[in-house]
């Protein structure tokens, strides 16, 4: 069987055989659902989270508040990549910073950033 067959058929192993909508089921789900604005925000957060050097920059950030300098080490590259990449997770509301003097300083936003990349490393470490 060719490698095109072969997922054609796995793409088709994935469908019901028959249609039938469960109606109170399918209405049930869509109350509960969340508005699109809020589902759209939720996409945008976990589109900052598919950056293996965002979830660094996160990860490094979740043990301490870090100067640019200090980050630029820990991911090893140069401070103006860093800046971009905070930058991004400033705008996805993934970090603060502060400044102190010359240093600009930036740590988690809040708790809910901490937890939420514990778990996925939790997820990620079971999926092994």
């Amino acid at each position: 069987m060719s490698r095109r067959s072969d997922i054609e058929t796995k793409h088709d192993d994935d469908l019901c055989d028959i249609i039938c909508v469960n109606k109170k089921n399918v209405d049930k789900v869509i109350n509960k659902l969340e508005d699109d604005e809020s589902l759209q925000t939720l996409s945008e957060l976990f589109t900052a989270l598919a950056d293996p050097t965002r979830v660094k920059i996160l990860r490094a950030l979740s043990f301490s508040e870090l100067c640019v300098c200090d980050i630029a080490a820990i991911v090893n590259i140069s401070q103006s990549a860093v800046s971009h990449q905070l930058r991004y997770l400033r705008m996805s509301r993934l970090v603060r910073f502060r400044k102190d003097g010359k240093m600009a300083y930036y740590s988690l936003d809040d708790d809910h950033v901490r937890k939420l990349i514990d778990q996925g490393l939790e997820h990620a470490r079971e999926s092994k």
